[in-house]
C-alpha cells in the first residue's frame, strides 16, 4: 500500500485520542489550565457524566484578545519558550495540546477576559475550526464549555461507561487537585447538584473532611514535613514529604486510596505507592492497603514530567531517593503517632472459622431430609453423614488425590501428604474455588439464598463506587443482595448472599465493609477471566467471603477445606486463575535432599 499523509482532521482526532481518553481527561486539562492561570476559585459543572456538558470556570488571568484564537492551535502555549525549559517545568501544562485536542472531538466555546481589558472575547470552535468570534462582557477569568464529547468519534463514544461511573472519575480528578491546592476553592456541580466543595482555607485536613467526612479524617495521621535543606550533607537533592496517612486500623481493599503528588502535580507511580505500602510492613492484614495523601516537593529539574501524553507518569533522576524519602516519612509517622489498636478494630477482612462448614451445610441437610431424620434430633447421625456424604458426592474430572493434612505454614498454606508426595494448598484460593462452585451451582438452579439484615444499612459511597454500584445493581440483586436506590448517591442494603452472612454480625459494620470491598474489587477489575457479568460478581463475592491469608485454621477446618476442594470440578485454580495447589513429588524431594 502507498504511503500518504493523513488529512488534518484525521490526524487531529488521532492526536486527541492520546490526550482525551474520557470526560475526566477533559476536566483534568481544563482544571490544570485554570491553576496555571493563577485562579483562586475553580468551578466545574458536568451533565450526563460529562458527555453532554463540561464547563470549567475560573477567576484566573484570562486570555488576551489577540491570543484567544491562537490558544486553540496545536502546540501553542504560554508556558515554554525554548527546549531548555523542558528541563525545569514548573507548570502543570506545557505541551499546548489540550484545547486543540478537546476541540477536535467536541464542540467548544470559550469566554475569557483579562482584568486589564474592558471587554472579553467569545470563541466557538466546531470540528477543530473556529466558527465564531466576538466581543462580550464577562467577569475577569475564563469559562470553557465542552459539549457533545466524542459525538464525532463514535468508536470512542461507545467505550464510555455509564454516566455515574464517568462522573466518579471526574470527582476523583477534582478532589485530587483540591488536595494538592488546598488554598484554592474548588466546587463540582453534577447534573445541577453540588457534590463537592472545598473551602480554600489552605489546610489539606479541611479538604480531607470535605472529601471523606470527619469520622474518617480523624483516623489520619499528619506526615511530618521534612523541608528541603534538612537532609545531611552529601544527600542532595533534598525531597520534602508531607501529607496524611491512615492509622493501621483504617485500610482498604486496593491501592486506589494512595494519592501521590510531585510539586503539586497529581501522578500515578507504582514505586512510590509501594513505598507507602512498605512503610506499613507488619501493620496491616494481608491484601489490605492504607489510605494516604503524600506530597513530594523537590527541584523541578530532578523530575521529568514529559514522559506521557496525559502527564500522569513522571521519571525521577534519582528514583531510589524518592522511594526512601516517602517510605521513611510514612514509617516515621506511624511509629511516632499511630495509636495502639483497640479490641474493636479487628480487620474487616478476617472471617470466622465456621464459614467453611457453612459452605457445604446445604448438602448435609438434603441427605438428612432424604432419610426422614432431623440433624438437630440426632447429632451422631449428622456426624456420620458428614463423612459419608464427602465420600459419595460426585467428583469432577480433575479430582485431587486423597490428602492427609499435616499442618499450616505462615497461617496461609496448608501442608498435606498424598500418595504422590507433598502438596501445598493456598487456603484463600482453595476456599474461593469451593465457594465459587457452590454459588455458581445455586445460581444456575436459581437457588441463591439471601440473609436479611436486622436493619437496612445506608450506603453513602464516593462517586466512583456509586457509579460501579449503579452499573452492577441488577446483577448484584440477582446473586443474593437486596439493594435499592435511596436518594441520588445513596443506597439501602437490605440483604446479602448467605455466603457472606457468617462473616460478622450483620447489624454492625461487617456488611457495609463487605459491600465496599466488593465494589472496590469490581472497580479494580480483579477477575479478568470471568466472561459473564454475573460470574464476575460471584467471583468477587467469593473472594471477599473466603478465608484469608493470616488466619489460623484448626486441623478439622483444614481437613474439611481439603475434602471440599477434592469435590470441586476445577480444584487446581481459584476463579481468578491463581493456583490453589502446588505439588512436590517424592522424587523431587529426594533429589533436593541428595538422596538420588
Amino acid at each position: 500500500m502507498p504511503i500518504r499523509l493523513l488529512p488534518p482532521e484525521v490526524a487531529g482526532k488521532i492526536a486527541a485520542g492520546e490526550v482525551v481518553e474520557r470526560p475526566a481527561s477533559v476536566v483534568k486539562e481544563l482544571v490544570e489550565n485554570s491553576i496555571d492561570a493563577g485562579a483562586t476559585e475553580v468551578r466545574i459543572e458536568i451533565r450526563d457524566g460529562g458527555r453532554r456538558l463540561i464547563r470549567v470556570a475560573d477567576n484566573g488571568c484570562g486570555i488576551p484578545q489577540d491570543q484567544v484564537a491562537l490558544a486553540f492551535a496545536r502546540h501553542a502555549t504560554s508556558k515554554l519558550t525554548d527546549v531548555s525549559d523542558l528541563d525545569h517545568i514548573a507548570t502543570l501544562g506545557f505541551r499546548g495540546e489540550a484545547l486543540a485536542s478537546i476541540a477536535a472531538v467536541s464542540q467548544v466555546t470559550l469566554l475569557s477576559r483579562p482584568r486589564e481589558q474592558a471587554v472579553g472575547q467569545f470563541l466557538r470552535v466546531e470540528g477543530g475550526e473556529i466558527a465564531r468570534q466576538e466581543g462580550r462582557g464577562t467577569p475577569a477569568g475564563t469559562v470553557v464549555t465542552v459539549e457533545h464529547l466524542f459525538r464525532n468519534v463514535p468508536a470512542r463514544l461507545k467505550f464510555l461507561r455509564q454516566p455515574q461511573t464517568e462522573a466518579g472519575h471526574i470527582h476523583s480528578i477534582v478532589t485530587n487537585y483540591a488536595l494538592a491546592y488546598p488554598e484554592l476553592r474548588f466546587s463540582l456541580v453534577q447534573d445541577e447538584r453540588s457534590v463537592f466543595q472545598s473551602s480554600g482555607s489552605g489546610q489539606i485536613y479541611d479538604v480531607l473532611i470535605a472529601l471523606y467526612g470527619l469520622d474518617l479524617a480523624e483516623q489520619l495521621l499528619e506526615i511530618q514535613d521534612e523541608r528541603p535543606g534538612q537532609e545531611p550533607e552529601g544527600r542532595s537533592p533534598a525531597i520534602a514529604v508531607s501529607g496524611y496517612t491512615s492509622t493501621p486500623a483504617l485500610h482498604r481493599a486496593n491501592r486506589r486510596y494512595i494519592t501521590l503528588f510531585v510539586n503539586q502535580r497529581w501522578i500515578q507511580d507504582n514505586s512510590l505507592s509501594h513505598a507507602v505500602a512498605q512503610a506499613y510492613h507488619g501493620m496491616l492484614p494481608v491484601g489490605r492497603h492504607p489510605l494516604a495523601v503524600v506530597l513530594l516537593e523537590m527541584d523541578p529539574g530532578e523530575v521529568d514530567v514529559n514522559v506521557h501524553p496525559t502527564k500522569r507518569e513522571v521519571r525521577f533522576r534519582n528514583g531510589r531517593l524518592a522511594f526512601s524519602a516517602v517510605q521513611r516519612a510514612v514509617r516515621k509517622t506511624l511509629v511516632e503517632q499511630a495509636p495502639v489498636p483497640s479490641l474493636g478494630s479487628r480487620p474487616q477482612s478476617w472471617v470466622v472459622p465456621d464459614q467453611i462448614e457453612a459452605a457445604r451445610d446445604w448438602q448435609r441437610r438434603q441427605a438428612l431430609v432424604a432419610l426422614g431424620r432431623d440433624r438437630d434430633e440426632d447429632p451422631q447421625l449428622a456426624m456420620e453423614l458428614r463423612h459419608e456424604q464427602a465420600e459419595l458426592e460426585p467428583v469432577g474430572p480433575v479430582r485431587l488425590p486423597l490428602l492427609r493434612v499435616v499442618g499450616q505454614v505462615g497461617q496461609t498454606y496448608i501442608v498435606a501428604e498424598g500418595p504422590q508426595g507433598m502438596y501445598l494448598i493456598d487456603q484463600h484460593a482453595a476456599h474461593e474455588r469451593v465457594l465459587y462452585e457452590k454459588m455458581m451451582a445455586d445460581h444456575q438452579q436459581q437457588e441463591v439464598t439471601s440473609q436479611s439484615l436486622l436493619e437496612p444499612l445506608s450506603l453513602d459511597l464516593d462517586p466512583l463506587l456509586t457509579g460501579v454500584l449503579s452499573e452492577h445493581l441488577s446483577n448484584l440483586n440477582h446473586i443474593g443482595f437486596a439493594l435499592e436506590p435511596f436518594g441520588r448517591s445513596s443506597y439501602l442494603l437490605r440483604a446479602v448472599p448467605s455466603i457472606l452472612a457468617t462473616e460478622r454480625a450483620l447489624s454492625g459494620s461487617g456488611a457495609r465493609g463487605a459491600m465496599v470491598d466488593i465494589l472496590e474489587m469490581l472497580q479494580q477489575g480483579d477477575d479478568p477471566l470471568a466472561t459473564q457479568a454475573e460470574e464476575r460478581l460471584i467471583a468477587t463475592v467469593c473472594k471477599r467471603a473466603a478465608v484469608k491469608a493470616g488466619q489460623t485454621l484448626s486441623s478439622e477446618e483444614m481437613q474439611q477445606l481439603i475434602r471440599q476442594l477434592e469435590q470441586c470440578e476445577s480444584p487446581r485454580t481459584c476463579p481468578h486463575g491463581r493456583p490453589t495447589v502446588l505439588h512436590f513429588s517424592a522424587e523431587q524431594l529426594e533429589k533436593e535432599f541428595g538422596r538420588r
